[in-house]
């Protein structure tokens, strides 16, 4: 069981969304609002697995909660029954906007996952399953323009260095590369002649030991620390 707290600015769409969300047999929703800063503190109260959020907020203040959400400044010993396990609560964004800078804005502010709101009610309901899991999702429309835009914020560090990169085995490496220059997870799979079932399995692996929530975090690290260098 997953447990949710909605974040929505129209109260419409709360109660919309709390009624999607109960009819699953495997989520819960322990909550919702339409205040970010009320989000911040129910999300450390309630210690829900997801939290969802939507709405036309201003974007500054949506990637600020997101940030306080995903780095708390200390996690309190207390969880509730279906809280996330002194870990905090992972973030799915709805957003009414594709802009690429701010879907990428919210992932490096710690957001899990990012979906447009034209998402269908499977694919939201499969994204916070996903998310709740440990995984990333990003909506495939978005992941192209991300990887340019990272391209284009990150040079290499002269002489960089990161514990996460000597975790990695060689094959985590190939296959970093090859999210780094946008390739999706079925076209890794036929590169490199693994199953795709592999290829999540080690894109799941490399964003644990880089300390990634999605995968435009990995492609930043990749960038930054001279794995793939930008195209001229």
């Amino acid at each position: 069981m997953a447990s949710v707290l909605i974040l929505h600015d129209q109260s419409l769409q709360r109660v919309g969304l709390r009624m999607l969300l109960t009819a699953e047999p495997d989520l819960t929703v322990v909550g919702d609002t339409a205040s970010g800063a009320e989000a911040v503190r129910m999300s450390a109260a309630l210690r829900p697995n997801v939290v969802l959020l939507g709405g036309h907020r201003p974007e500054t203040d949506a990637i600020e909660t997101i940030r306080r959400i995903a780095h708390p400044p200390r996690l309190t010993a207390i969880t509730g029954p279906t809280g996330s396990g002194g870990q905090p609560p992972r973030i799915l964004v709805l957003s009414s906007t594709g802009h690429e800078g701010h879907a990428y804005a919210a992932l490096r502010a710690g957001a899990g996952g990012f979906l447009l709101k034209d998402a269908t009610s499977h694919e939201l309901t499969a994204a916070l399953r996903v998310v709740a899991a440990g995984d990333a999702v990003i909506t495939p429309e978005l992941t192209r323009a991300l990887i340019d835009t990272v391209r284009h914020e990150h040079a290499p560090r002269p002489g960089g260095r990161a514990v996460g990169l000597d975790a990695l085995t060689e094959r985590e490496r190939d296959v970093l590369v090859a999210v780094a220059s946008g390739w999706s997870n079925a076209e890794i799979a036929a590169r490199l002649s693994i199953a795709p079932t592999t290829v999540k399995s080690h894109v799941s692996h490399i964003l644990a030991k880089l300390g990634a929530r999605a995968r435009v975090q990995a492609v930043a690290f990749a960038y930054e620390y001279g794995l793939v260098r930008p195209a001229a």
